[in-house]
C-alpha cells in the first residue's frame, strides 16, 4: 500500500523535479532550494510544486516545498504558523533532529529563515525570530505561534501538488492551539528596532512585498 501511494504521489511531479526533492531532503540543502528562488510578492496560498513550476515563493508555499523534500529524507516536517500584530503573518517548516527543533524557511527577510536545530521546544524555537520580526515602522511585531501541525498525506490531502489545497491548509493551520508570546506588559515596554539592525534586515529585499 505504502508504494502504490508514494507511486501516485509521486507521478504528479516531473523526473526533474522529483531529483531536486531528493537532492535536497536534508534541511540545509532544502533551505538553500528554497533560499534560490525569487521571493514571490502575490498573495495566494499555492501548493509545493508550484514553487518549482513558477520559480519563486512566499512563506507558504516555500514552507511546503522544503516539507515535500525533508519527507524524502530522515526529517519529518512541522508547519509552525507565526502570528503577528499590525505586520504580515509568517509560516516556517519545522523539524526535530535528536530531540531538538529547527526550521526551514522563506521569507523577503533574512532574518527570518533558517535555524539550526538547537532549540528544545517550539517556543524557543519562535522566540528565536522575535528580535528580527518588526514591521516597517520599526515595531517587533511577533505575537504568538501555533502548534507544530503535520501535515496530511498527500495521497489524502495533495499539498504537495494540487494549488487549489492551499486555503485548506491554511483553514486547518488556523484550528491549531494557538500560544501567546507576550503578556500585556511586555507590549506596553517594547522597545523600538535599532536603526543598524532595522536597515541590515533590508538586504535583499523586495519592497514590493513588504506590508
Amino acid at each position: 500500500m505504502y508504494c502504490m501511494k508514494t507511486q501516485k504521489i509521486n507521478a504528479a511531479w516531473s523526473k526533474q523535479e522529483l531529483a531536486i526533492l531528493s537532492k535536497c531532503s536534508t534541511p540545509d540543502r532544502a533551505q538553500d532550494l528554497v533560499d534560490s528562488l525569487p521571493y514571490r510578492c502575490e498573495d495566494g496560498h499555492l501548493s509545493a510544486k508550484a514553487a518549482l513550476r513558477d520559480g519563486r515563493a512566499h512563506c507558504f508555499d516555500g514552507s511546503l516545498l522544503a516539507a515535500a523534500a525533508l519527507k524524502r529524507g530522515k526529517c519529518e516536517p512541522f508547519l509552525i504558523d507565526l502570528c503577528a500584530e499590525d505586520d504580515d503573518d509568517h509560516m516556517i517548516c519545522a523539524y526535530k533532529w535528536r530531540g531538538y527543533w529547527g526550521a526551514v524557511a522563506k521569507s523577503n527577510f533574512p532574518g527570518l529563515r533558517f535555524r539550526e536545530p538547537i532549540f528544545k521546544s517550539p517556543r524557543e524555537l519562535v522566540l528565536s525570530y522575535f528580535e528580527l520580526y518588526f514591521s516597517m515602522k520599526g515595531d517587533k511585531s511577533l505575537r504568538a505561534f501555533s502548534s507544530p501541525f503535520k501535515l496530511p498525506d498527500p495521497s489524502r490531502l495533495d499539498w504537495e501538488c494540487d494549488d487549489s489545497v492551499g486555503d485548506k491548509i491554511v483553514e486547518m493551520l488556523g484550528k491549531r492551539r494557538h500560544f501567546n508570546l507576550l503578556t500585556t506588559s511586555h507590549h506596553r515596554t517594547l522597545r523600538k528596532v535599532d536603526d543598524r539592525l532595522f536597515k541590515s534586515q533590508l538586504l535583499g529585499v523586495n519592497l514590493k512585498g513588504v506590508y
